[in-house]
């Protein structure tokens, strides 16, 4: 969080810009709420890297939102936090689906979206579908090198 100072005539408001009476009285508004918040702005880096004001929405808890995963024929509802990433929605999925976070391939609105990528960035909300299927490239992998196993065995039997 980065802290920077400034002077308090550079963020006034007025309600009329010709009226002076309403300049003074904003103007001293202004003073208490820049002298409340010490004259000083908090800075904070969003994921995307854009330095913004940080939001005093005065809540102190981190926002968690349930996903609907969808896997062929069953559901999962998962519930993360909403900043985190589709990679770690994996890691998360690893555990109740079994398939390892390399062999997974998550959709949202149509497209396969990158690890990197952060839930509330892309616009996942409370209760948004995400559709999960596995790598095809590498169950296709799988399946040959288990006929291959198959075939030497009896190959070796015979």
């Amino acid at each position: 969080m980065i802290k920077l100072r400034y002077p308090k005539k550079l963020f006034r408001r007025s309600s009329s810009k010709g009226s002076s009476t309403t300049s003074s009285s904003s103007s001293s508004d202004g003073d208490a709420a820049g002298s409340a918040r010490g004259g000083e702005i908090e800075w904070e880096v969003r994921p995307g890297g854009m330095l913004v004001q940080k939001r005093d929405d005065g809540r102190g808890h981190v926002d968690v939102i349930t996903v609907r995963v969808a896997t062929g024929f069953s559901w999962h509802d998962v519930s993360v936090v909403a900043t985190c990433t589709f990679g770690e929605l994996k890691a998360v999925l690893w555990k109740m689906t079994g398939l390892e976070p390399r062999e997974q391939r998550l959709l949202f609105r149509g497209k396969e979206r990158e690890d990197g990528d952060h839930l509330h960035m892309i616009g996942v909300r409370d209760m948004d579908k995400v559709l999960l299927l596995e790598d095809p490239a590498l169950k296709d992998m799988k399946l040959r090198a288990g006929l291959t196993a198959a075939y030497r065995q009896t190959f070796i039997r015979v």
